[in-house]
């Protein structure tokens, strides 16, 4: 006789909240409106948000978690998360985790790659005190798997050095930009000192992906309310980034082969 079934626990993959995103982050942006009923879905259900720590520590430790559990995460600083993600997050009384480009936020640490109206460090404070996880997303948002050791840990050990300089709390999740990772990269941002990790893959987590490779699932501008409450209850998710899947495989074997000829290259430097 088999055992209880592995829970699976949607992860959701935000980026900017806005009325009129530019052109560089229109396709994964949603609406104030969106966001608004896509939170109102989450409470009429019975879901409890939870930080991206709280789920990875539960998990880890077997300890308990809500009935329902969901993450509701944000990837990169975009200012719109404090203006119009916030109050409905408060509204519901939700938590949630912004994993944070440390070089892409207002302020002194800024190189100049934010790619529409950032957060500044006095607003992911506000949000830190509203409950919200602060998490590392890099320095600069490279692809992590591309770097050399050296490069690498540098993203991974300035973000997390801004971070607890600007906030006082060293961060303990960790988001890889563009989902990308390896198993090398996973091993340095386990020695950076991240506790988990979360990865895209487009399907629901499981404990067996492991504290450094749990799955989100993307909401975008597209994502109809129908298709949002498909993606909270884990149906349809398959055919839904069909389309993304295999254009993630395609550019995956391009990657690597890159990857190929860098090491070559390096080795006869």
């Amino acid at each position: 006789m088999s055992g209880p079934r592995e829970p699976r626990v949607p992860i959701l993959m935000y980026h900017a909240v806005a009325k009129a995103p530019n052109d560089a982050t229109r396709a994964l942006s949603v609406t104030p409106e969106a966001f608004s009923e896509q939170m109102a879905l989450l409470s009429g259900s019975g879901f409890s948000p939870i930080g991206t720590a709280d789920l990875a520590r539960g998990w880890r430790t077997s300890g308990p978690l809500p009935e329902r559990p969901v993450l509701v995460t944000f990837d990169d600083g975009y200012e719109g998360v404090h203006r119009h993600a916030l109050p409905v997050l408060a509204e519901h009384g939700f938590a949630a985790t912004l994993f944070v480009s440390t070089g892409w936020l207002r302020g002194e640490h800024d190189t100049g790659g934010g790619l529409d109206e950032m957060l500044g460090w006095d607003q992911v404070r506000e949000l830190a005190t509203h409950g919200v996880e602060i998490g590392g997303h890099s320095h600069t948002h490279p692809q992590l798997d591309q770097l050399s050791d050296d490069a690498l840990r540098f993203e991974l050990l300035r973000c997390r050095e801004i971070i607890t300089a600007e906030l006082g709390v060293r961060p303990a999740s960790f988001a890889y930009p563009y989902g990308y990772s390896s198993r090398r990269v996973r091993g340095i941002v386990r020695e950076a000192g991240f506790a988990q990790a979360l990865a895209v893959g487009n399907v629901l987590a499981r404990r067996r992906q492991g504290p450094y490779a749990l799955r989100r699932v993307t909401v975008r501008r597209g994502t109809g309310i129908e298709e949002f409450e498909g993606l909270v209850e884990g149906r349809s998710i398959a055919r839904t980034f069909a389309r993304d899947r295999a254009l993630t495989k395609g550019y995956a074997m391009v990657r690597r082969a890159r990857q190929v000829r860098r090491k070559a290259i390096r080795s006869r430097v």
